[in-house]
């Protein structure tokens, strides 16, 4: 099936820059009015692209991380522009005794899942983990990028017990937004799947927010350079599966 109409939701501003420099996108002043979210939308070889930030908080003008403005915007963009596809791009902490390194771009792989979503009542275990499926990436082999499970969770640093989940779930990435695109994504019955760039290695040893701010120009440069080449498969392979 031909994929022409394809929407990015983008936690940050400095994630998103990148991308919207390179394929030359425009803001969408109707999106989002009177909310702190905001759109941008384009062409790029046929496809209709549309690319959607979280915003900033009006208090502290920081960026809107985390899983509640990721809903709230992905929400929006799939009222708005329609897609036949969610991408959700960012970056992500990996884990160096799985291979991950600075800089290394993945696509997700298999299922997206909560690591911290905690809930101890029979039958509920599954439901509050998420264990939402992703579109098949393995069309993209091609693109010679990594593949690993994503984990979302609500904080940037990782307790013990956060770590053995993520272990336990077969997590290969840790970031904060992924699990919310791909529920209200499901919602919508719209294909998703996440593009996420490495900034951090969280079994490490060095303290997370110091390798993020370090790594983040690198990471979004590298992310955006994955991001263009999943567009012109796309543009280039009409046959694709999208379920």
């Amino acid at each position: 099936m031909c994929i022409d109409r394809i929407t990015f939701i983008v936690a940050m501003e400095a994630e998103a820059r990148p991308l919207i420099r390179k394929l030359s996108l425009v803001e969408d002043e109707f999106f989002g009015v009177g909310l702190p979210m905001r759109g941008w939308t384009g062409e790029y070889e046929g496809i209709s692209l549309c690319l959607v930030t979280n915003g900033k908080d009006r208090a502290t003008t920081h960026d809107l991380i985390g899983t509640e403005a990721a809903t709230l915007s992905t929400q929006l963009a799939l009222e708005r522009y329609r897609p036949q596809m969610v991408i959700n791009a960012g970056t992500a902490g990996g884990f160096m005794q799985k291979g991950a390194r600075i800089g290394d771009v993945y696509l997700s792989h298999r299922e997206v899942v909560y690591h911290d979503h905690r809930v101890d009542i029979p039958g509920w275990e599954a439901h509050s983990e998420g264990h939402y499926p992703v579109w098949d990436t393995g069309q993209l082999q091609s693109l010679h990028l990594k593949y690993g499970v994503v984990s979302t969770g609500s904080s940037l640093d990782m307790p013990e017990g956060d770590e053995k989940r993520i272990h336990r779930l077969g997590g290969e990435l840790k970031e904060m937004e992924a699990a919310a695109v791909a529920w209200v994504s499901s919602l919508h019955a719209v294909p998703f799947f996440c593009v996420k760039a490495v900034t951090d290695l969280v079994d490490s040893g060095k303290p997370t927010h110091e390798e993020f701010l370090q790594n983040l120009k690198l990471a979004t440069d590298h992310l955006s350079e994955a991001c263009l080449e999943i567009i012109q498969f796309f543009a280039q392979n009409p046959n694709i599966r999208l379920k």
